[in-house]
C-alpha cells in the first residue's frame, strides 16, 4: 500500500505506453532539420503546450529541465548571475524550502551573495510582513515554495510576489509539490518564474519543466548547443517530454475531482489516527494545504522506527522529503515551525494518490494503532512494560 505519492507517482499507463512509443518510433534529434528530427521536434512542442495549459501559460515561455532540483538551480543561479553586474546581490527564501533551492542559497552566499531566509509561523506559513522586513534595495529574487513538500502548506505567493516585485525584485516559485494538485496558474500568482517536476503528477522521472515570463533575464546554468530557446542545453530528452505532455493533460482534466477525493480521504486518514492513537496531533495548516497530505507526530515514537514498521506491514509512509531520507537530523521544515525537538523527530508524513481508496485507509488505521503501542512499549522502563501487561 504505497502511501508516500509527494517522494514519487507511479506513471499513468498512458505515460508509460507513450514513452515506450515515442522511444521506439521518434528517435531522431530534435534539432535536426531532415524528417526524423522535425518529427522529433513535434514532439516536444506538443508536449510543451500541454504542460503551458497545466501552468496557465504561453508555450513559448515554458523550457523542459530534467527535474525539480535543475529547475530550481536555474531559476536561482539563472537569476542571479544575470543580475549581478547590476549590484543587486542579495536573495531571500523560506526557511522550509526544499534542500534544492536551500542548498543552492548556500553555494552562491559562498561566492559572495547574500541571503536571507524568512521565519515561518506555527503552521508553517510566510508572512507578508516577514517578506517586507526582509527586502532591501539590492534584492534580486523572492524564492518561496507554493506549497510545503513535507506538511502540505500553502504560501501566500501571490501576495509575496506582488509586495517583491513592487520592491523590484523577481519572484521564483517552487511549484513541484502543488502542479496537478491544485490549480496553478502563473498569471494570478504574478510570479517571474516557476519550477515543476514531471514524476510529482504521474509522469516520469528525470524531466521537469521551468517556466520563465517573457522579459526576465535568465543566465544559463548548463552551457553548450542552443536548446531551449538557448536557456538550456543539451539534446532534449524527447521520450520523457512526452510523457510529462501526457501526464500534464492528464492532470488538467481531472484536477477538480481528483482534489475534492483526495480531500475526503486524507482527512478521513486524519481523524482517524487522532482518534484511535493516543498522543498525535497534526504538523501545519488544517486547511491551506494541498488536498493529498497529511503530516502527523506520534508522541514517543521514533518515526524511523514506525516508518520500517509499517512498511513490514505494508504500508510505506515516509518521514519527510525523500530527498533528505537516510539523514539523522530532525526536519528542518518542523524546526523551523518551532516545534519540540521531539515532534521534529517523530513525526510521519501519509501523502495519498490517485489509486488510494477507503480499503487502503482502513487498513492504515486497523494496522497503526497496535504498531505504535507495540513499539512504545519497547521503550518503556520494564517495571511499566511488567504493569501495562499485567493490566
Amino acid at each position: 500500500m504505497y502511501l508516500d505519492h509527494n517522494a514519487t507517482t507511479p506513471p499513468h499507463p498512458s505515460v508509460v505506453e507513450r514513452v515506450a512509443r515515442v522511444l521506439a518510433e521518434e528517435y531522431g534529434n530534435a534539432s535536426s532539420v531532415h524528417h526524423f528530427g522535425q518529427r522529433a521536434k513535434g514532439v516536444i512542442d506538443e508536449a510543451r503546450s500541454a504542460v503551458a495549459a497545466l501552468l496557465d501559460a504561453d508555450p513559448s515561455e515554458v523550457l523542459f529541465t530534467s527535474g525539480g532540483t535543475e529547475g530550481d538551480n536555474l531559476a536561482i543561479r539563472g537569476v542571479a548571475e544575470a543580475l549581478e553586474a547590476s549590484g543587486r546581490r542579495h536573495l531571500i527564501a523560506s526557511s522550509i524550502e526544499h534542500e534544492a533551492v536551500l542548498h543552492t542559497l548556500k553555494a552562491l552566499a559562498r561566492r559572495g551573495w547574500q541571503t536571507t531566509l524568512l521565519p515561518v509561523d506555527e503552521s508553517g506559513v510566510v508572512s507578508v510582513d516577514a517578506l517586507r522586513a526582509a527586502l532591501r534595495p539590492d534584492t534580486a529574487l523572492v524564492s518561496v515554495m507554493h506549497a510545503n513538500n513535507e506538511i502540505g502548506t500553502i504560501q501566500p505567493v501571490a501576495a509575496l510576489a506582488e509586495l517583491a516585485r513592487g520592491a523590484g525584485a523577481l519572484f521564483h516559485t517552487d511549484a513541484v509539490q502543488s502542479a496537478g494538485k491544485i490549480p496553478v496558474s502563473v498569471r494570478a500568482l504574478g510570479i517571474d518564474v516557476l519550477t515543476i517536476s514531471a514524476h510529482k503528477f504521474y509522469g516520469p522521472k528525470g524531466v521537469g519543466a521551468t517556466w520563465v515570463r517573457r522579459g526576465v533575464r535568465l543566465a544559463p546554468v548548463l552551457t553548450g548547443g542552443r536548446q531551449e530557446r538557448n536557456r538550456r542545453a543539451g539534446t532534449e530528452n524527447v521520450a520523457g517530454i512526452a510523457g510529462m505532455g501526457v501526464a500534464a493533460r492528464l492532470a488538467a482534466g481531472t484536477l477538480g475531482e481528483h482534489a475534492a477525493r483526495l480531500a475526503r480521504l486524507r482527512d478521513e486518514l486524519e481523524s482517524g489516527v487522532l482518534r484511535l492513537v493516543p498522543g498525535t496531533l497534526v504538523n501545519g495548516a488544517a486547511d491551506q494545504r494541498v488536498p493529498n497530505t497529511t503530516n502527523i507526530s506520534v508522541d514517543r515514537v521514533e518515526a524511523e522506527s514506525l516508518l520500517i514498521a509499517l512498511d513490514l506491514e505494508g504500508i510505506a509512509v515516509s518521514t519527510g522529503s525523500a530527498c533528505s531520507s537516510g539523514t539523522l537530523e530532525p526536519s528542518h521544515v518542523l524546526k523551523a515551525m518551532g516545534l519540540p525537538t521531539h515532534r521534529t523527530q517523530n513525526s510521519l508524513r501519509f501523502s495519498l494518490g490517485a489509486a488510494n481508496g477507503e480499503a487502503d485507509v482502513a487498513r492504515l488505521l486497523a494496522v497503526l494503532p497496535g504498531v505504535v503501542e507495540k513499539l512504545r512499549n519497547l521503550t518503556r522502563p520494564p517495571a511499566r512494560r511488567a504493569a501495562s501487561a499485567a493490566g
